[in-house]
């Protein structure tokens, strides 16, 4: 896809938003379901079935996923195409690319043995190896922009609030 074949098929989605902002707010879900029998929760990803479960520094097997991990695979993959889709409006041309996140925990925090350790990432750091004869400037626009408009990115890094309760069925 190039430049103006994104701008043809974004251009009457922007246009609807323009004109009825609140048809540019979608409400995304996910749902899972608790395990009777393991330490495990089946989380429905629309495609399939991802089975999470403790991470083994917190006692897991390391059969299931983490959902530390997930937490940084939605930000590999978001920053990824937020990356591809950017390149592609300001015509940066990516003869390949490779995007990579990793993050920091300390697992004394979610395992309540140190009260003064965070629960929590302390610190997550995104990378883009990227192969392209594209000059600096165009290079600083699209991490830029990619930054700008990463939903993953910007929610991590924003941390809006959450909302959390419990209901008896």
């Amino acid at each position: 896809m190039d430049a103006a074949a994104l701008r043809a098929l974004q251009a009457p989605i922007k246009e609807r938003y323009k004109a009825d902002p609140k048809a540019g707010v979608v409400t995304l879900k996910a749902a899972g379901t608790l395990d009777d029998t393991a330490i495990t929760c089946k989380v429905e990803t629309g495609r399939a079935l991802a089975v999470a479960g403790l991470h083994p520094a917190t006692g897991g097997s390391g059969l299931e996923l983490c959902s530390g991990d997930m937490l940084l695979e939605a930000l590999v993959a978001c920053a990824g195409v937020t990356l591809k889709a950017v390149a592609t409006a300001i015509d940066v041309k990516l003869k390949s690319g490779k995007v990579a996140a990793e993050g920091d925990l300390d697992f004394r925090g979610t395992l309540g043995v140190a009260k003064d350790a965070p629960v929590g990432f302390a610190q997550i750091r995104l990378r883009f190896d990227l192969d392209t004869d594209a000059p600096k400037d165009k290079l600083d626009q699209l991490l830029k922009l990619t930054e700008r408009y990463c939903v993953v990115y910007q929610t991590i890094k924003s941390g809006p609030p959450v909302e959390i309760r419990v209901t008896r069925v």
